[in-house]
């Protein structure tokens, strides 16, 4: 009987332990994580190597550096494949931006962003944030053309009309 007693013991504590933990493992699932700290690139994203700061790829707003020229290709190729790893590991680009994606205004100052699958996006103001979200890739395109492409088309107002700049 007094072994009977023991197991009844000692299984009570291991049910004990065992709801604890789990509890335990709960809470830590809900909490949040902190925001990924961002960084400088040093890195190459395409072959990992450190970069040639003399070597680099302007695109969407962006310049990315390279190891190597031939790496250049492979980033125009598939930019958003290299664009969502370097956010995944917390990089931030250097911004080259000098006009606002939504209404093509010069950009006086950069304090209105988005930060989007490793690029940092910045508007002339809050209300080009929403049609950006609404179709990113579109307005990547137009971070992408020389200021004479851009001058030719007139971008959409994206909700511009009413308010000066």
């Amino acid at each position: 009987m007094k072994s009977f007693r023991q197991f009844l013991v000692i299984g009570a504590m291991m049910l004990a332990l065992t709801v604890v933990a789990g509890a335990e493992e709960k809470s830590s699932d809900t909490k949040s994580e902190a925001p990924k700290q961002l960084k400088n690139q040093t890195h190459c994203p395409v072959m990992g190597g450190k970069i040639d700061s003399t070597v680099y790829t302007d695109i969407q707003g962006q310049r990315v550096y390279h190891c190597c020229p031939m790496c250049s290709g492979k980033l125009k190729a598939d930019p958003d494949t290299f664009f969502k790893k370097a956010a995944a590991e917390g990089v931030l680009f250097e911004n080259i931006q000098t006009s606002c994606p939504v209404s093509g205004e010069k950009l006086q100052q950069k304090s209105i962003y988005t930060d989007y699958e490793g690029r940092r996006v910045y508007f002339c103001c809050s209300e080009c944030r929403e049609p950006f979200d609404k179709d990113p890739q579109k307005y990547f395109k137009r971070l992408d053309q020389t200021d004479s492409e851009a001058s030719d088309e007139k971008p959409s107002s994206g909700g511009h009309d009413g308010h000066n700049h």
